[in-house]
C-alpha cells in the first residue's frame, strides 16, 4: 500500500461485475496512492451488496456499497470508472420512462455532470460503455473501443468505435475519456488511467494537493 495519498477513484457498480476488473483494480490503485470508492444507486437503502459474474456457478467477490450515486460531486474524484460486465446495463435502469426524455437513472445523470467536469478522467472497460449508450451525447463522435458484443449499441449510439484490422482497439484515449476492449487489458487500462490522471495533476499543483 502506497502511503502517499493522491485521491479517490470512483468505480460505478453494480450486481454482475466483473472479478477480474475488480480484483485488479482493488490492488493495482492502492498501491499507486489512490482511494477506490464503490458507487451505486441503492434505491434508498444505507447500503447494498453487489456479486460479481458467476464462474462455474461460484460467485467469487461481493462488495457492500455505501456511496450513493445521487449524492456525490464528480470533483471528489480524480477519476470515474464503470466497471465491466452487466453492472452498467442494471445501474441505467429507469423507474418510470416518458418518450422523447433522456434516460434519467441517477448514474446516467452523473455520468452527463462528469463529462462536463474539467480534470476528471472518465474509463470503461467491455461492457461499461452500456452505460454512456443510455445518453448518446455522452459519447456521440467520441474514439472509443468495446468489447465486440456491443459494438452495434456504441456505434448506434454515435461512438467512433477505433479498430484494428479485424478486432476493435486494445485501448483509446479520447480527451478526458479512456476505453479498454476487455478484462484482458485491464493491466495497460489502469497504468493509462493513472497516466492521465496524474498529467492533468502535474498541469495543475493545486489539483495534485487534494485528497
Amino acid at each position: 500500500m502506497a502511503s502517499e495519498k493522491k485521491g479517490k477513484i470512483g468505480v460505478l457498480i453494480e450486481e454482475h461485475f466483473d472479478a477480474t476488473e475488480f480484483r485488479r483494480f482493488n490492488e493495482y490503485f492502492p498501491e499507486k496512492g489512490y482511494e477506490v470508492e464503490y458507487i451505486s444507486h441503492l434505491w434508498g437503502n444505507k447500503e447494498l451488496r453487489f456479486g460479481s459474474n458467476p464462474e462455474n456457478d461460484e460467485i467469487e467477490f461481493h462488495v457492500t456499497v455505501t456511496t450513493e450515486v445521487n449524492d456525490i460531486d464528480p470533483t471528489d474524484y480524480k477519476g470515474i470508472i464503470c466497471i465491466g460486465a452487466y453492472a452498467m446495463d442494471r445501474l441505467r435502469y429507469q423507474v418510470n420512462v416518458k418518450k422523447g426524455q433522456k434516460n434519467q437513472a441517477p448514474a446516467v445523470a452523473f455520468l452527463r455532470k462528469a463529462m462536463a467536469t474539467d480534470n476528471v478522467k472518465l474509463g470503461t472497460i467491455c461492457h461499461s460503455l452500456w452505460l454512456f449508450c443510455a445518453d448518446p451525447d455522452l459519447i456521440k463522435d467520441r474514439k472509443v473501443t468495446c468489447a465486440h458484443n456491443i459494438i452495434c449499441d456504441v456505434e448506434n449510439a454515435g461512438a467512433d468505435v477505433v479498430y484494428e484490422n479485424d478486432v476493435t482497439a486494445d485501448l483509446v484515449i479520447d480527451g478526458n475519456l479512456i476505453t479498454g476492449k476487455h478484462p484482458g487489458m485491464v493491466d495497460q487500462f489502469m497504468e493509462e488511467f493513472v497516466k492521465e490522471i496524474e498529467k492533468t495533476s502535474s498541469r495543475n499543483p493545486e489539483l495534485a494537493q487534494q485528497v
